[in-house]
């Protein structure tokens, strides 16, 4: 396929409140794109749209203010979506939670929370969107997972699981759509996000030892949002199948893992301090 033009083209982008998703509106707009941003969050969405506004005025963008944890009302989104803007030529599905903790600890109204926006909500957008974007054959679908969609880490089951389960959907769609609509597969490690601040406790853990976790976690996200953002558009302009983000925390562990499948997880855990575990403080 011939690269991505963004010049011209409207841009579904989810969790655009925050984090990858702003800096992605931002980096869209300023190569042409309008924008058709949503979030759970008003006042964030509201916020990013004004600057993106004010940045471009030229530039069409509209927000929509919806919970991808409602499966019902997600599946009505894409319907929506597709018969209001039959022009979209790209497709974000970037939104994403998470929750700490163990799995037995977790009740499950939280896993399957999780399970509903990383993953059931990819889908459901996917679909609803696919008969326009394959309506133009220039069209792309951007799915982020995340380093945990190439290993596996302790206390992040629900997460983990929707995030290898994106990654799957992401590469079979490609093979389906292959000269038809693009698709990337985005894998972000250490980016420097809301969602480790705002990721709740599970009901049934030790939240003095989850914040320790949090902390120590924390200090590994050390690449900006706007840096995320640049490395994804330049995978969608060249239609690369996958993006790794960060060397440390993505390239390595990605070569760790295809080296040692079975045995990672004890060479991450010394190497990194032992961040894969969050039960250890």
């Amino acid at each position: 396929m011939r690269r991505y033009a963004f010049a011209g083209g409207t841009a579904v982008v989810t969790g655009a409140g925050s984090g990858i998703g702003e800096a992605l509106s931002h980096g869209l707009a300023d190569r042409g794109s309008h924008l058709v941003l949503v979030d759970q969050h008003a006042d964030r969405l509201d916020r990013v749209a004004a600057a993106v506004r004010d940045r471009h005025p030229g530039l069409r963008v509209d927000v929509v203010v919806a919970d991808l944890a409602d499966h019902d009302a997600t599946v009505a989104l894409g319907t929506r979506l597709a018969a209001e803007h039959p022009e979209t030529t790209l497709l974000v599905n970037n939104a994403g939670t998470t929750v700490g903790g163990e799995l037995a600890e977790l009740s499950l109204a939280e896993v399957d929370r999780v399970l509903e926006v990383d993953l059931r909500a990819v889908v459901s957008l996917t679909h609803g969107l696919l008969p326009v974007l394959l309506a133009d054959p220039g069209a792309h679908v951007v799915v982020v997972s995340s380093i945990f969609g190439i290993f596996a880490a302790p206390g992040q089951v629900p997460y983990v699981t929707a995030k290898f389960g994106v990654r799957g959907f992401a590469e079979a769609l490609r093979h389906e759509l292959a000269g038809r609509v693009g698709v990337t597969v985005v894998h972000p490690g250490g980016i420097a996000t809301r969602i480790a601040v705002d990721a709740p406790v599970a009901t049934g853990a030790d939240r003095a030892a989850f914040d320790v976790t949090r902390a120590r976690v924390g200090r590994l996200l050390r690449i900006t949002p706007a840096d995320a953002a640049e490395a994804i558009l330049r995978g969608v302009e060249r239609r690369r199948g996958r993006v790794l983000i960060g060397w440390v925390t993505a390239r390595f562990p990605d070569l760790l893992v295809r080296a040692l499948p079975g045995a990672y997880g004890r060479v991450l855990g010394a190497f990194a301090g032992s961040p894969l575990d969050p039960r250890r403080p």
